[in-house]
């Protein structure tokens, strides 16, 4: 572990949204200042789950809260420690001296306005500046983001999320929604007789946006960006039956993806999920959502 001195900004981050996006600037700016580390402090699951054994529905897995940290917001080091019957039973002051100052070599903390911690929270913003300040640390608490008088919470995003609102979504976010999954093996359908399509597993607890059609962005690992007409639903034409799938009609690809890892970013509602006819329907369908899809991107390119 780097011994290097880190300017640390605290939270659980899910969605990364432009809330969380006023911590890490803030963080990443105290960082050049003082020749440190710009890193964030976070859990591997919701300490919430934990605590209370209900699962809690997340916007992103832990490998997309990361990867969207440090893409897109010039963190360094992310920092994400397992929440276990140790860590929940932490006092907040030795979180703070003995994890953050000695093991991980803190000189300033970045938290939000409600950002509470510890065993049984009882570290508060309050507490942390005041902690701090003894300490000798540097402390930034950044207020709450509005965007049209509505607070950022990662709360009220997935509540767009699972309406399938993913362009206002992203309005709170800063980015489109993303996914991020491995392609496994569909039932051939989609690639034998209608289009080239990528069959996503969605990692557990991660929620998806409601059923239905949308134009997304489908990121390949070695930078490729394809335009994709992506259906989240149960795929009832093809008698699917419960399961849930992701599935990412890639349009203009050609290659093999299966067991290769694909972000996709959802950016715009097309239509509802429903039942069709016949193959033969459905085909038409999908190449009208593409013709719609490559007038989107023609203006919001790739």
């Amino acid at each position: 572990m780097s011994t290097k001195k880190r300017v640390i900004a605290l939270g659980f981050f899910d969605g990364v949204h432009l809330g969380h996006a006023a911590l890490l600037r803030r963080t990443v700016e105290e960082a050049a200042r003082r020749d440190a580390i710009p890193a964030v402090f976070t859990f591997d699951r919701p300490p919430k789950e934990v605590v209370t054994g209900v699962p809690c529905p997340l916007i992103n897995a832990p490998e997309d809260r990361r990867d969207l940290l440090l893409r897109l917001h010039g963190i360094r080091d992310v920092i994400m420690a397992p929440f276990d019957r140790e860590m929940m039973t932490t006092s907040w002051e030795d979180f703070v001296t003995e994890i953050l100052v000695k093991r991980y070599h803190a000189v300033h903390l970045v938290a939000g306005h409600d950002h509470r911690f510890g065993h049984k929270n009882q570290g508060t913003p309050e507490r942390l500046a005041e902690k701090c300040a003894r300490l000798g640390l540097g402390c930034d608490i950044i207020p709450k983001v509005e965007v049209g008088g509505i607070t950022v919470s990662s709360t009220y995003i997935r509540r767009l999320v699972g309406l399938g609102q993913v362009e206002r979504a992203a309005c709170f976010l800063g980015h489109p929604l993303t996914l991020t999954g491995t392609v496994r093996h569909g039932r051939g359908v989609g690639s034998s007789r209608l289009f080239p399509t990528a069959n996503l597993t969605v990692p557990p607890h991660v929620i998806v946006p409601s059923h239905g059609v949308y134009a997304t962005r489908v990121c390949l690992p070695e930078g490729r960006r394809y335009a994709a007409v992506t259906n989240v639903g149960t795929r009832p034409t093809l008698n699917n039956g419960t399961d849930v799938t992701v599935e990412a009609c890639i349009l203009d690809f050609r290659g093999d993806l299966y067991g290769r890892t694909l972000r996709v970013e959802f950016c715009r509602h097309l239509r509802d999920e429903m039942r069709f006819d016949s193959l033969e329907s459905l085909k038409d369908q999908i190449s009208a959502d593409a013709e719609t899809t490559r007038r989107y991107f023609a203006e919001h390119p790739l």
